[in-house]
């Protein structure tokens, strides 16, 4: 199977549809998943947010996170950026953990790289 990593980087509702979308669907066919938040992305890893803004195909974030969560598909938030904005670990999702940029360059190196 194939080895893919989104990156989300910005806190836009549509964007993060669409990244958490796809992510639930390369898991799904038993591909290698992994996403890195960067940016104003981050802000997607805090369990209460409201990811219930419905996009013009009528789906939202909400749909895809449970299954990303309860599949503990695995997603860095990066450090710098979640600490920039105030953001702890203990707010975010469980498959979500405080992550480098190092890693994120290892992880590209051999997976196909989707930017959202």
């Amino acid at each position: 199977m194939a080895e893919y990593l989104f990156i989300l980087h910005t806190d836009d509702n549509e964007k993060a549809t669409r990244c958490f979308q796809f992510a639930k669907i390369a898991h799904e066919k038993g591909h290698q998943v992994n996403i890195f938040l960067v940016d104003s992305g981050v802000n997607w890893a805090v369990k209460d947010r409201d990811g219930s803004g419905k996009t013009t195909t009528g789906d939202c974030p909400a749909d895809y996170l449970p299954y990303l969560e309860t599949n503990n598909v695995t997603t860095g938030v990066c450090t710098p950026c979640a600490k920039g904005r105030d953001l702890d670990e203990g707010a975010f999702l469980q498959n979500m953990k405080l992550d480098t940029g190092g890693n994120l360059i290892d992880m590209a190196a051999t997976a196909a790289v989707f930017n959202f």
